[in-house]
């Protein structure tokens, strides 16, 4: 019987052999022994497997240097937020002020008076931090903050009514991002759902009739990424504080998306602030930090100081508190709404939301031939009208008329897909949303033109590659 050939893959260079290759001292020196020992291995494992051989050993390199590339990006890319959506929940809600980049730079950096009194030498309490200034800006007696507003509900839950009642309306009963549903959050905190009402009707009676003894809290929930209308009915808050009062019943009014100043002056619809929920005379008012506040994730919980008393003596509050870097930047957010005639100037998301549309729209023609001479005759690229939202729940309903970029290429569904990854591969990449056979990017949020022209130099796409 004929002797078998020896297999080419033999011609394969060994890792050794690799590791020692003068380009590939660079890579040791750059990422370390360890990770390009294994970009190698992955790289001679593939070759094995599509049986390649005779390769040259200049492209075997090649081929580590781009895995080792590849695994030392990063995953959390920033990108050019396009959907329209200024609070976009996938895309990491608020972008911070300049101030709060600068303070949350600053606790990286260094060490901090984090639960450390400088007055009296002694520990601290890290609340402290922003307590005051969270009372001046709502008009609550105290505060704390956890890491977010879910985190708020289910630890005021937990704390006044473990074991007990929570009354909620029907209509009231939400769902937020994610299939995170108010009655299974009430559930984890050990509080037992108490429904009255229906889903469009609830009456004062309903509360009445259902507080007794059982009753640990009411729990009234703004209902802001949804709106029901039509034949409705519900308690406003102040006429709940009084029904919660009479019975010597706690009242959470829980805010969600929560605001500190009227958005009215930005032309949007008028949303509770957390000042006037206070004022309304609920015991606790939990919001998020970054959503209309323009900050940090975080939830605050404000009202009665011997609620938040204790709230804060819960143990759950050790597991749900926020970090040093956190708590400088939500410091330093808070302190721009004390000039509240400048908050569209500092603050980035209110910036977005009173962008006049006259200027997006200059923005729009002046990007438009732009993005037509990168992609080329495939692709008819036009300004167009279009609206934009808040976003993360905020006011659902409602846009705000803005304007984009309509690109629109030739052959179809597929072929907007393919555009539109083409633009997420790009070095920051572009999102936008797909509406009526075109990829449409609405600049509402784009505030940085040079960068974007300039990361347009990459991009591929037809004819234009």
């Amino acid at each position: 019987m004929a002797e078998a050939a020896p297999s080419p893959l033999r011609n394969l260079p060994s890792v050794d052999r690799l590791l020692r290759h003068p380009d590939i001292a660079v890579l040791l020196e750059r990422h370390g022994r360890p990770e390009v020992t294994r970009a190698i291995r992955e790289t001679l494992s593939a070759l094995r497997e599509e049986a390649r051989s005779g390769i040259d050993e200049a492209l075997i390199v090649a081929s580590v240097l781009s895995r080792l590339t590849v695994r030392a990006s990063t995953r959390l890319k920033p990108l050019f937020n396009l959907t329209g959506t200024v609070l976009h929940t996938n895309l990491g809600r608020a972008i911070l002020a300049e101030e709060a980049v600068a303070a949350a730079t600053a606790a990286m950096r260094q060490a901090m008076s984090l639960e450390f009194d400088l007055d009296s030498g002694r520990r601290g309490e890290r609340d402290d931090h922003v307590r005051d200034l969270v009372c001046e800006l709502t008009g609550a007696e105290d505060a704390t903050l956890v890491n977010n507003n879910a985190a708020a509900v289910l630890l005021v839950l937990n704390t006044l009514s473990q074991g007990r009642e929570a009354i909620v309306s029907r209509g009231e009963l939400i769902e937020i991002g994610g299939a995170f549903r108010m009655p299974d959050i009430m559930a984890r905190a050990g509080a037992r759902l108490r429904e009255i009402g229906t889903t469009n009707r609830t009456h004062a009676r309903d509360y009445e009739s259902a507080l007794g003894s059982e009753t640990g809290l009411i729990l009234k929930v703004h209902t802001s990424n949804y709106r029901i209308e039509g034949f409705t009915a519900e308690v406003g808050a102040r006429d709940l504080a009084t029904i919660a009062r009479r019975h010597d019943v706690p009242l959470v009014n829980d805010l969600g998306s929560g605001t500190l100043i009227d958005l009215s002056r930005f032309g949007l619809r008028k949303e509770p602030t957390v000042r006037e929920a206070v004022e309304e005379g609920a015991d606790l008012v939990t919001f998020s930090g970054d959503k209309l506040l323009g900050g940090p994730q975080a939830g605050f919980i404000v009202g009665r100081k011997d609620l938040i008393a204790a709230v804060s003596r819960n143990p759950m509050k050790r597991a749900l508190r926020v970090d040093k870097i956190r708590l400088a930047a939500c410091e330093a957010t808070l302190k721009l709404y004390r000039d509240p005639d400048r908050i569209a100037e500092k603050l980035p998301t209110m910036r977005f939301l009173a962008r006049p549309v006259s200027e997006i729209r200059q923005q729009a023609d002046r990007l438009a031939s732009i993005l037509a001479d990168a992609l080329g005759q495939d692709v008819a690229v036009e300004s167009v009208p279009c609206q934009s939202q808040i976003g993360s729940g905020a006011l659902p309903l409602d846009t705000i008329p803005s304007f984009g970029l309509s690109l629109k290429p030739q052959g179809g569904g597929r072929a907007v897909e393919a555009l539109s990854a083409a633009f997420r591969g790009l070095p920051m990449p572009m999102i936008g949303r797909v509406a009526e056979g075109a990829l449409v990017f609405d600049l509402r949020c784009l505030d940085d033109e040079d960068l974007f022209r300039q990361n347009l130099a990459p991009l591929r796409f037809g004819a234009a590659s």
